[in-house]
């Protein structure tokens, strides 16, 4: 079965992720690229100013731009895939939605709506029943489902892989690459020969999109996990891969063996962009690190190593590609699990 899919803020660093991910997928098809009224009307190619790395599909780049608007993508597309801004996403995610379109987003608006899931696949797969509360309550003949910030992503598969040993607080100080505040988010002079001890409005997102991830269904609404989550964010001169220290504490005492077993042996879910393994552990003391594990899994991998025990608990490093598993890759999965779970 193929699936007629758009990208809705194609242009963008996260879009060119998407459409790079998407052009070659078995399962999707690209129909729809739209970006802001003055890309409307270009070519992707012209429109897009092409920078992942990868050359631009050709199939794709002749492609016609569209504005952001439902009258402008066609009726037959069966799911949207958004990397809007935030502020754009907040007016026109829920319109398309009202359209009848299904919407996969990265973008951080609604993230903690109530009727909104919030889907780490490997983690909270169950959570997209929320769909149906959703529909009920808005009247959509479409639907909305958020993936979680790029840090989030990073860490909260290492806490799932842990959720029997009753864990009662975490701590978590990110280092993030450049490339998670976009093209233009910070100048060279900024961050060359520097590190940014405050990246806005990032920590709460750790600390509240955690719980709800790793909260439960009940048939009605989402009800939080309990563990307490203090987060502290730094931008550091790295192009891609989050960096990630993690302090666990438990309600009993949890050795590292016993935590390092339960990551490796956390299972990945037979999606085409969900890696084999989804957590990597490293024995050796000085990994992951961004340049040499960001790619694994074709950047959909946990990587996780550097364990020690501290006064609390047990410490360790986690690392994820921060524009893919962190953003288009994470959407594209929520995709296929749209597919998966029959909401297409």
């Amino acid at each position: 079965m193929t699936v007629t899919v758009g990208v809705l803020g194609a242009t963008g660093a996260v879009g060119q992720r998407l459409v790079e991910h998407l052009d070659p997928h078995p399962q999707f098809e690209i129909a729809a690229l739209t970006a802001s009224e003055s890309s409307a009307g270009s070519t992707y190619r012209a429109a897009a100013k092409w920078r992942t790395g990868t050359p631009i599909p050709e199939d794709v780049a002749e492609m016609t731009v569209t504005r952001t608007a439902p009258s402008a993508v066609p009726d037959d597309v069966d799911l949207l895939f958004s990397s809007l801004p935030s502020a754009v996403g907040a007016e026109v995610e829920p319109a398309f939605c009202e359209a009848g379109y299904v919407v996969s987003s990265n973008s951080s608006n609604e993230r903690m709506a109530p009727d909104v899931p919030l889907v780490v696949p490997e983690v909270n797969a169950e959570h997209l029943d929320l769909l149906e509360v959703q529909r009920d309550e808005r009247g959509w003949d479409g639907a909305l489902v958020k993936n979680p910030n790029c840090s989030t992503i990073t860490f909260v598969p290492t806490l799932a892989a842990l959720s029997d040993l009753d864990l009662e607080r975490v701590h978590v100080a990110t280092l993030q690459a450049v490339s998670g505040a976009g093209y233009d988010g910070v100048t060279s002079m900024e961050i060359l020969d520097n590190a940014v001890p405050h990246i806005g409005g990032e920590e709460e997102k750790l600390e509240t999109e955690s719980r709800k991830l790793l909260g439960t269904f009940d048939g009605a609404e989402i009800v939080e996990d309990s563990v307490e989550v203090a987060a502290s964010c730094n931008r550091i001169p790295t192009l891609d891969g989050h960096l990630e220290n993690v302090w666990i504490e438990s309600a009993e005492p949890v050795s590292i063996e016993e935590v390092t077993t339960k990551m490796t042996e956390y299972p990945s879910l037979p999606l085409h962009s969900s890696p084999d393994q989804l957590i990597t552990v490293f024995d050796e003391p000085d990994r992951p690190q961004p340049r040499l594990d960001r790619g694994r899994g074709d950047g959909m991998s946990i990587s996780v190593g550097g364990f020690k025990e501290s006064p609390f608990g047990v410490q360790y490093n986690c690392l994820a590609h921060n524009t893919i598993r962190g953003a288009a890759g994470a959407s594209l999965l929520n995709g296929e699990l749209l597919l998966d779970r029959g909401y297409l």
